[in-house]
């Protein structure tokens, strides 16, 4: 089983609850065998924002034209991330909720992924998705509490995740969400504790999966 884990916070594990949740889920996989694991780190990666260039970069290419620098640099980054998603029969994103959604380059990925013919496609009556197949886990961190009908839609970043998950029609989706300890700093130590071992719990389960 092929498991993609992309890491979408570039802050330590010492300052970082998403870094750690992140940490802890590989950690976990050390030892499972049966699992062929690939991380992607959205922030080390070379991921030049989605625009006009990757459209001229993709007609280019598709009339064997030669391309520039730039161009080849989102083609080549595009064609990385699809490839890696598309190998992938679970997909783990570890990401903070920063600014009420998601950190740049991870809006960068889904853009690069986030293609009609390949991950998504239209008939008659609407979109279809075409990866149905694969598993998602979420693995996010948020200070503070959003989970709370008042505040569920000021949440852009798990319930973005999950919709564009959706749309590629996957709905084997598995979440771990910290939230709160920034809110409640009395209580921080125990709610991360608590996410922890959800972290840990999801990890060895996805472990003892056999082929």
């Amino acid at each position: 089983m092929n498991v993609l884990v992309v890491k979408a916070n570039n802050r330590p594990s010492s300052e970082g609850v998403s870094s750690k949740m992140h940490d802890l889920f590989l950690n976990e996989l050390t030892n499972a065998k049966e699992l062929n694991i690939n991380t992607f780190d959205v922030f080390k990666e070379d991921m030049p924002y989605f625009g006009q260039d990757f459209f001229d970069a993709m007609a280019k290419s598709a009339q064997a034209e030669p391309l520039n620098d730039l161009e080849q640099r989102i083609l080549t980054a595009a064609n990385k991330a699809m490839d890696a998603f598309l190998e992938a029969d679970v997909v783990v994103f570890a990401f903070p909720l920063w600014n009420k959604t998601i950190p740049a380059p991870l809006q960068t990925f889904i853009d690069y992924i986030y293609r009609a013919g390949v991950t998504f496609s239209y008939n008659e009556n609407g979109p279809v998705g075409l990866v149905p197949d694969k598993k998602v886990i979420i693995l996010n961190a948020r200070g503070g509490v959003y989970s709370t009908p008042e505040m569920a839609p000021s949440e852009m970043s798990v319930n973005y995740v999950r919709m564009i998950m959706n749309f590629f029609g996957i709905t084997n989706i598995e979440e771990v969400i910290i939230e709160g300890h920034n809110q409640y700093p009395d209580r921080a130590e125990q709610i991360i504790a608590d996410g922890m071992a959800e972290v840990k719990a999801v990890a060895s389960r996805l472990a003892t999966v056999t082929v």
